[in-house]
């Protein structure tokens, strides 16, 4: 694995959403075209993850397809999908690329706060940058950081403007991303958040993220030296309470628990092929063919079970987030305290189905499934890092403190 920088350039430049885009999208059209991309990423997935190759213009082309547009709303321009069409999409792009699906994220999440909020800050900007196919990426994680939280990085006044110092880890998508965003002190020593091209002067993306699995997230360090910063790229903390504090939290648990839910899919997948095509009955099987062995189709039953079931929570736990959004006042403190639980429940679930899913494709032939060949054993890696990004412990124990002591949910994302 390389620790140089990476510059993307082909990735970052600006598409415009005229050149893309040839009347109103839907979500039917959207994800049409999205279809032959997908396909190709999954042919591709093992073998890109074994020689670390970044898949950047196969990005780029399934961005083109308009596919950021699929939730946003029909009088911004978009296909008006709802947040169930957007983590179902989700689900099958990790399903095709776990590691592309989380790389995205940040990209995806931006199309799900137009649609949450029509009133915030910098909204009309947002709404322009996904129309022309731009790519997001952030993170306020710093490994010199201590306790959770805390920030180093600096953001200081230099005359008109600023200039912004310090690195950054977890910078989950940086590699593709058209913008990079984060949270610095200023001169105060308040936290602000930032958001400057990626490939301003003085941000370098290091390709230096060294997990078991997910490696093609591009989630390692971004260092900022002297970064110029200008005024209208940052944003200072709103101090007024929201009445549903949970909201943007809940989306990135969720979109987690959708990666999960992919990979559960993509073995089950892998699984029926292998049994169809590959596999040879065990020595001690009554059966002539692998198909028709009882333990085989036991196994693979309980494969797909365990993946119908991530899909499920994930897309319920999607229809109840989106709701919570259309309430005000206490009711909608209350909503969102209800679908943070939901999308921690979901998360436990999806969690331990793709687990016991990556485990039990072993299940279904002999030795010759170990091939590294195969990489099957990519799966459980990448579900397993995903799973420790928050414990799935976390996730059971607050829904437990909710149901038995009111305990209401933690803000910050667990």
């Amino acid at each position: 694995m390389t620790t140089e920088s990476v510059d993307p350039v082909a990735v970052n430049a600006p598409h415009p959403a005229e050149s893309r885009l040839t009347g109103a999208p839907t979500v039917s059209h959207l994800r049409a075209a999205a279809a032959p991309l997908l396909a190709r990423l999954a042919a591709t997935a093992r073998e890109r993850e074994e020689s670390h190759d970044f898949a950047f213009d196969d990005v780029r082309q399934l961005i083109d397809t308009g596919i950021l547009l699929l939730a946003v709303p029909a009088a911004d321009g978009g296909a008006g999908g709802s947040q169930r069409d957007l983590f179902d999409f989700v689900i099958d792009l990790a399903r095709s690329d776990s590691s592309l699906a989380q790389a995205l994220r940040g990209s995806f999440l931006a199309t799900s706060r137009l649609s949450a909020r029509t009133d915030f800050p910098g909204r009309a900007e947002l709404l322009e940058r996904i129309r022309a196919g731009h790519l997001f990426s952030g993170t306020n994680n710093e490994r010199t950081g201590g306790p959770t939280g805390t920030i180093n990085a600096t953001l200081r006044r230099d005359g008109d403007d600023y200039l912004l110092n310090g690195e950054k880890y977890y910078s989950t998508g940086a590699l593709y991303a058209t913008w990079f965003g984060g949270t610095a002190k200023d001169d105060d020593g308040n936290v602000v958040h930032f958001c400057v091209p990626a490939d301003r002067k003085g941000v370098e993306r290091i390709d230096d993220f060294d997990g078991i699995g997910q490696q093609l997230t591009a989630s390692g360090t971004t260092r900022l030296t002297n970064v110029r910063v200008y005024e209208e790229e940052v944003t200072r903390a709103d101090t007024t309470a929201p009445d549903n504090p949970w909201r943007d939290g809940s989306g990135a648990q969720l979109y987690l628990t959708a990666v999960e839910a992919g990979i559960a899919a993509r073995v089950f997948d892998d699984a029926v092929w292998y049994v169809r095509e590959k596999a040879r009955p065990i020595r001690h099987s009554t059966a002539d063919k692998s198909i028709d062995d009882l333990y085989v189709r036991h196994t693979v039953g309980e494969i797909g079970a365990r993946a119908f079931a991530a899909r499920s929570v994930v897309l319920l736990a999607a229809e109840n987030w989106e709701v919570s959004w259309r309430l005000a006042g206490t009711e909608a403190y209350t909503a969102g305290a209800e679908s943070s639980v939901l999308i921690a429940q979901a998360g436990v679930i999806a969690i331990e189905s793709a687990l016991r899913a990556s485990e039990l494709i072993f299940d279904v032939a002999g030795g010759s499934i170990t091939s590294r060949t195969l990489g099957f054993d990519r799966h459980w890696r990448n579900a397993r890092t995903v799973a420790n990004h928050n414990s799935r412990d976390w996730k059971a124990g607050v829904a437990g403190g909710y149901f038995l002591a009111d305990e209401v949910p933690p803000t910050i994302l667990f």
